[in-house]
Formats: structure tokens, C-alpha cells, sequence
């Protein structure tokens, strides 16, 4: 039976979970959680290594086209499947999501993102989708609350934030979109325009540290481009390099070093992570638990933290 120390190794994590000791020890690290894609399946990831997912726990129900955000400590799933339903976990500790609250409506395909204490849904919806940006207080419970509009209508869009910025990118509504967006996080009110993704497309997936933005993969043909922007400033997307396969409705999550993207369409379960800082190729980084696409992903330790 291994001894608790204060640190708890992966291999002491699986020890007492199989031998039925509670409380778990937390997990320890940067950790990056996935769920949606049909299913109610969490699981993670430690970002700063390489290695195939592990079980973390259920959604309190399972849905598609999710979108996610988080703190330091929490994470939030919400949308999917044209539900309003929003869950949350503790990031470092194995288990079951329990319920956050509701949506201002119900949304499938909206983008997610936020600071150290504000999450950000944006978008989302069937036919048109809708431009709404609604934000939660990560570290109570209860519903959204509106915080303005997008400059357009859409759902299956890629996000990414800064301390101060969410970033949306691209998308499908009346039409497929390259326009990217941004707001102050902090405050409220409508989307400024930001520029333009490299070309009209959805179901990329953004992630970031706190200065830069990269967003992977479309629906181009499945696309594996990966085209990154400077968060503080505005303009278009420049060109950092190819997904490891090309795929679109993909999840993403970093933390301030490495951007992981993992499953979607077209991804089967493969996970490619790159260093945020530089440009070039993604690598792989190992394997989701099932092959889905429209899983959404969330870490304790994004650039808006």
C-alpha cells in the first residue's frame, strides 16, 4: 500500500484507487481534461509529459459539440447537443462532474474560454447559431449571465484566451466564416473585431499561453493547419505549422508551454501537442481512451490564468 508523503506519484494514484483507499490523492501537475464527443466520458492528461489519456470521471450527462473553460482549480463543461446544461469538476481530483448551473439557452458547438475567475461561452446553436457571449463566476455555481454579442452568429468555433482576452475564430452560421473576434474578459459588452482566421472555416480548436493564440485543424478537407496570433495585438492568423492528421471538431487545451490537440473528426483518438513559443509540426503526444470528435478541452494552467 504505498504511504502518503504530501506527493502522490501516478503509479500511488492507480495503487489507491485499486485498492479501494479514499480520499484519492490529488493528481499533481499541469492537467488537461476532455469530455463531450457523444459520450459522458472525462479524462486526462498530465500536459507536461506524453502518454495516453486516463479515466477521470462522468459528465452528469452525455452530449456532443461541447465547449469547456476553467481556473486554477475548476473546470466547466457546458453546452452540447442543444442542451443548456453546464457541469464542473475539481481539476486535480478523480470523479464524477455535478451541476454548475444552465446556459442562457440551449447551444451546441459554442466556444469556451476565460481568466483565473470569469468563464466565457460564446455562440453555439443549430441552423444560424447564435452570436450570444454569456460568462460565469468559475468559482460559484448558478447560470450564465449575458455579456454581449459576437460581430457574427456561429457555433463550432475555435477560442483562446490571454489574462485580459477571449479570442473567437472562425465558425459555421448563415455562412462558414474566417472573421476571429475578441473581448476584455474582465468587463462586459459586444466583440470587437480581431481579423481573420487564414481561411472561412469551422470546428478548429484554439488554445494558447498568455501572449499568443493557436488555433488547429478545420474542415477544409479535414485540415491540419495550425495558424497562431499574438493575443494583445490584432490582425490576421500566420501560419505555424501541421497537426500530426488532419481533422476538424477536435479538442484543445495548454498550458503555458504546450498546445494539445486531441481527437475530432477525421482524428480518430490521436493526441499532437507543440511548444506554443516556437513554430513548426506538431508531435505525438499519445492516445484519447475511444476515437470521438466534438469533445471539448480545459486545463488548470492556460494562458489566462
Amino acid at each position: 500500500m504505498p504511504s502518503y508523503s504530501g506527493v502522490w506519484s501516478i503509479n500511488e494514484v492507480f495503487q489507491a484507487v485499486g485498492q479501494g483507499l479514499w480520499p484519492v490523492p490529488p493528481l499533481q501537475g499541469d492537467i488537461g481534461l476532455f469530455s463531450g464527443g457523444g459520450t459522458n466520458v472525462i479524462q486526462y492528461i498530465l500536459i507536461s509529459s506524453t502518454g495516453n489519456a486516463t479515466d477521470f470521471g462522468d459528465l452528469t450527462v452525455s452530449r456532443n459539440y461541447i465547449a469547456a473553460c476553467s481556473s486554477s482549480t475548476r473546470g466547466v463543461f457546458g453546452g452540447g447537443s442543444s442542451q443548456n446544461v453546464m457541469d464542473y469538476v475539481t481539476i486535480n481530483t478523480l470523479g464524477n462532474a455535478a451541476d454548475f448551473g444552465d446556459l442562457l439557452g440551449s447551444a451546441e458547438g459554442p466556444a469556451g474560454c476565460g481568466s483565473s475567475t470569469r468563464g466565457i461561452f460564446a455562440g453555439g446553436g443549430t441552423g444560424l447559431g447564435s452570436n450570444v457571449i454569456q460568462y460565469i463566476t468559475i468559482a460559484s455555481t448558478g447560470n450564465s449571465t449575458d455579456f454581449g454579442d459576437m460581430t457574427r452568429a456561429a457555433s463550432t468555433l475555435g477560442s483562446c484566451s490571454s489574462t485580459t482576452r477571449g479570442v473567437f475564430a472562425g465558425g459555421t452560421g448563415a455562412s462558414t466564416t474566417n472573421i476571429i473576434d475578441y473581448i476584455t474578459i474582465a468587463s462586459v459588452g459586444n466583440a470587437t473585431d480581431f481579423g481573420d482566421i487564414v481561411a472561412a472555416n469551422y470546428g478548429l480548436a484554439g488554445c494558447g499561453s498568455s501572449t499568443r493564440g493557436v488555433f488547429g485543424g478545420s474542415d477544409g478537407a479535414n485540415s491540419n493547419v495550425i495558424q497562431y496570433i499574438t493575443i494583445a495585438s490584432t490582425g490576421n492568423t500566420t501560419d505555424f505549422g501541421d497537426l500530426t492528421v488532419g481533422r476538424y471538431n477536435l479538442g484543445s487545451t495548454s498550458n503555458t508551454t504546450r498546445g494539445i490537440w486531441a481527437g475530432g473528426i477525421g482524428g480518430g483518438n490521436v493526441i499532437d501537442y507543440v511548444t506554443i513559443a516556437s513554430v513548426g509540426n506538431a508531435t505525438d503526444f499519445g492516445d484519447l481512451i475511444n476515437s470521438i470528435g466534438g469533445l471539448a478541452g480545459c486545463s488548470n494552467a492556460h494562458g489566462g490564468l
